[in-house]
């Protein structure tokens, strides 16, 4: 390892949903939509208890909410719903287009590491500058997801890196565990919901006015 001031994030590791972009409304929205539509209440606070998990956990919380559907039709019918707002608009969080143009422009690979599928995942990339994304792991390609480590360790093997050599950037407390258990550089973007200060956890306000040069000085103080 080395402590060079100019020490670079070897990649930066892309949560999608309130990172990236803010479909999670796109996503309450669905929710409530799919229970009224069988008879059966759904709040803001319900949805937000979902943020971050994965879609089949999501599903389930559904089904122990009354709704009467098997787990693959649920998450079918979100996706769907939640595509089909995305190709209307793409609700890009503050600053988080200017930084991954910047990364891109210098040099240093972005991965998207989600809990949403991959063709939802892909219609996201597809609204962003070509060549924005080097890499992606998908919810629906892991065996187990966040707050796991396994999708944030495989979005660092997907480029050969460690773990320990790539920023990753997460808003829910899911993902950032995930991220922070993987050996990552995790930087929590609260967003919907609250993350907790803890010793040595990086908590970032917004990714607006966040450049290559802010990710430089976390990799730099992490190798030394």
């Amino acid at each position: 390892m080395t402590n060079s001031a100019s020490a670079e994030p070897a990649a930066v590791l892309w949560d999608m949903d309130g990172t990236l972009v803010d479909t999670e409304p796109y996503w309450i929205r669905a929710e409530t939509e799919l229970m009224n539509a069988h008879g059966l209440p759904w709040s803001e606070e319900q949805g937000l208890e979902f943020v971050g998990n994965e879609l089949t956990t999501s599903a389930a919380m559904m089904q122990d909410a009354g709704l009467d559907l098997p787990v693959d039709d649920i998450v079918e019918t979100l996706m769907s719903t939640v595509i089909d707002a995305i190709r209307t608009s793409v609700p890009f969080r503050p600053g988080a287009l200017d930084l991954l143009a910047e990364l891109t422009a210098a040099g240093i690979p972005n991965v998207m590491v989600t809990m949403s599928y991959r063709r939802l995942a892909e219609a996201v990339i597809a609204s962003c500058p070509a060549g924005s994304f080097a890499g992606l792991i998908a919810g629906d390609e892991v065996s187990a997801g966040k707050p796991d480590p396994e999708p944030y360790l495989k979005g660092a093997a997907l480029l050969d890196l460690a773990p320990g050599d790539c920023v990753a950037l997460e808003d829910s407390k899911p993902g950032l565990a995930s991220a922070e258990a993987a050996g990552t550089i995790a930087v929590g973007i609260p967003h919907l919901v609250d993350l907790e200060a803890r010793p040595g956890r990086i908590l970032w306000d917004s990714l607006e006015g966040r450049t290559v040069e802010d990710l430089r000085r976390l990799a730099q103080r992490s190798s030394v």
